[in-house]
């Protein structure tokens, strides 16, 4: 009886232990306790980070540039360029996520506290929500463009704005979401591999919310493509005169399904996996994969800038320019500099010589 009680009271204290909240700890708690291994090889890590600083460098560096297209040419303020920059600034904050990540991981994110945990991930988190917000608003404004046959759709201003507002709002609250409560630092029983501190049923939610978001995307770009097709296959021979104009929102549409088909090539297994983790899949080995995973989601921010300058001429036109005015600027002050820098004592004493012409006569008075 002595003993049944003894089992009985340690069992109710590991149960009161599993759910009481451990908010003071470092993250190596939560990694030994959900057997998560985020160990690197040291020169692995090192190469990582390099390789991965000059990424997230091109990717700070070139949506920065397409904003500063957008905002510099007046042939791109409509609602579809619009919603397309705030697409860039959500890869540029991805990149910032990104550095962010790379510098706190391996085993400094052991010793990282569940705050600055909460912030490494929130920024992915956040990065993510608004590219993917942005994706879908985009999609939309592309089917009321179309099925109205328009370059562009009748998006005023202010309706736009509140649009890139409201992608905003829902991305941070999506990135606030487990800082909020939705966590498992109350009940490890439920912590994740992939994010030690996340709980497994909010991973399942964003997974699948994500995937269904993707399949809705697809739905309606495959309907505009379909009605595209139709729509140009009805157009007659002699409207060819036309069609340059009839062209162009076609361009457009074929612009952001190439950006789409990368989101979801690079995105879809990631989310995959957080699923598979989320149903605590045991067999799939999903910390195996993660780094690779992380690879891809870099690659869709490094690919995003060169998939609009390449489809988009007048794009990639306006960012040459941007470029050639930003290195002419650079060459004018450096040359300002030169031509206001002060003499050296070298020139001041050969400024300072006697002219020839008085050397002469003074030569001639002494001859005679």
């Amino acid at each position: 009886m002595f003993d049944e009680s003894n089992v009985a009271s340690s069992g109710s204290k590991m149960a009161l232990r599993n759910l009481s909240c451990h908010y003071d700890e470092t993250m190596a708690f939560f990694y030994n306790k959900s057997g998560a291994e985020d160990k690197w090889d040291k020169t692995q890590l090192i190469l990582v980070q390099v390789v991965g600083s000059v990424f997230c460098c091109f990717i700070l560096v070139s949506n920065a540039m397409v904003i500063a297209a957008v905002i510099t040419n007046k042939r791109f303020h409509y609602p579809f360029y619009y919603l397309l920059a705030n697409l860039a600034a959500s890869d540029f904050l991805a990149g910032i996520a990104y550095v962010y990540l790379m510098f706190n991981t391996g085993e400094v994110s052991r010793r990282l506290t569940v705050k600055e945990y909460f912030i490494r991930q929130g920024l992915l988190d956040v990065s993510l929500s608004a590219s993917l917000s942005n994706l879908l608003v985009i999609a939309l404004e592309r089917y009321i463009s179309v099925m109205n046959w328009k370059v562009h759709s009748n998006l005023t201003k202010r309706r736009v704005t509140l649009l890139i507002v409201l992608v905003w709002a829902i991305s941070s609250l999506m990135g606030a979401v487990p800082s909020l409560g939705w966590n498992c630092i109350c009940n490890l029983s439920d912590c994740s591999q992939l994010a030690p501190i996340f709980s497994r049923s909010y991973l399942i939610f964003w997974s699948v919310s994500n995937l269904v978001v993707f399949l809705v995307m697809v739905a309606i770009y495959i309907r505009i493509y379909l009605y595209v097709q139709r729509k140009t296959s009805m157009l007659s021979p002699h409207t060819s005169g036309s069609m340059n104009r009839k062209r162009t929102p076609i361009k457009l549409i074929k612009t952001v399904m190439v950006v789409l088909g990368a989101f979801v090539v690079c995105w879809t297994p990631g989310l995959v996996i957080l699923l598979m983790d989320g149903l605590h899949c045991t067999k799939c080995h999903v910390t195996k994969l993660k780094r690779w995973l992380l690879l891809l989601a870099v690659l869709n921010s490094v690919m995003n800038p060169c998939i609009y300058s390449y489809k988009d001429e007048e794009m990639w036109t306006t960012i040459k320019n941007l470029m050639c005015c930003i290195g002419n600027g650079t060459r004018r002050q450096r040359s300002t500099k030169a031509n206001t820098r002060p003499l050296s004592s070298a020139q001041d004493t050969g400024n300072s010589q006697v002219p020839s012409e008085e050397v002469n006569n003074d030569s001639d008075i002494l001859k005679t």
